[in-house]
């Protein structure tokens, strides 16, 4: 009877060991397979960064490649019967320029990045410019009722290189169909029209109007 008890006494610590063994050996199961699914998941979280710079990289190359090629720049040099009309514009875009309009239209200008498309077509220019047979004055009223309605916007404007000569800034619906930004500024009796159609090509309108420069 004393071994039996012995026996019966010793079978309780071992079914308890055996409880914990299987709970510990579960718990580090568990353990591993959660670490396991974190690593899974950092590695996953570090493989999309990655690939989410290198995407960023990337664009960020095609960018500066693109400014690039822009350099250095080409300089259309208009008429001196016209204020001599010069602007500065990327060597990888294309000019079409007519000096000899027709009615009140002294100069008509496309310029476009690779080449010109047709100047009836329905595409936003990169740049338009026009020099107009028409004093400064009669250009801006053309625009009074879109600036009333609310479609267009005017702030005053002069040239950074040609600051005697005080003009205007349209933004909005500069023509149907066709938002930008527009410039008008006075040369003599006659009146500059340069704008941009959309907002693709802002940043290089802008710089063009940094360079824009004409005789009073």
């Amino acid at each position: 009877m004393v071994k039996l008890d012995q026996r019966g006494s010793l079978l309780i610590p071992l079914v308890l060991m055996g409880l914990l063994f299987v709970f510990a050996l579960g718990f580090g199961t568990w353990a591993f397979m959660g670490r396991q699914e974190y690593k899974n998941n950092v590695d996953a979280k570090i493989a999309e960064a990655i690939e989410a710079n290198t995407e960023k990289v990337g664009i960020d190359k095609e960018a500066e490649f693109a400014e690039r090629e822009k350099s250095p720049n080409k300089t259309y040099q208009g008429p001196s019967s016209s204020g001599s009309l010069s602007i500065v514009y990327p060597k990888n875009w294309s000019a079409y320029i007519l000096e000899n309009g027709s009615g009140s239209t002294v100069l008509d200008g496309y310029i476009h990045p690779n080449f010109v498309p047709d100047t009836k077509s329905d595409i936003s220019f990169a740049l338009r410019f026009e020099i107009l047979d028409n004093e400064y004055d009669e250009i801006v009223k053309r625009y009074e009722t879109k600036v009333k309605s609310g479609k267009l916007t005017f702030v005053p404007y002069r040239a950074p290189k040609v600051d005697d000569a005080l003009g205007g800034v349209f933004t909005g619906e500069i023509d149907t169909k066709k938002t930008g930004t527009l410039v008008l500024l006075p040369v003599r009796d006659k009146t500059i029209l340069i704008w941009t159609e959309g907002q693709e090509y802002k940043a290089d309108f802008d710089r063009m109007l940094e360079q824009l420069t004409f005789n009073q």
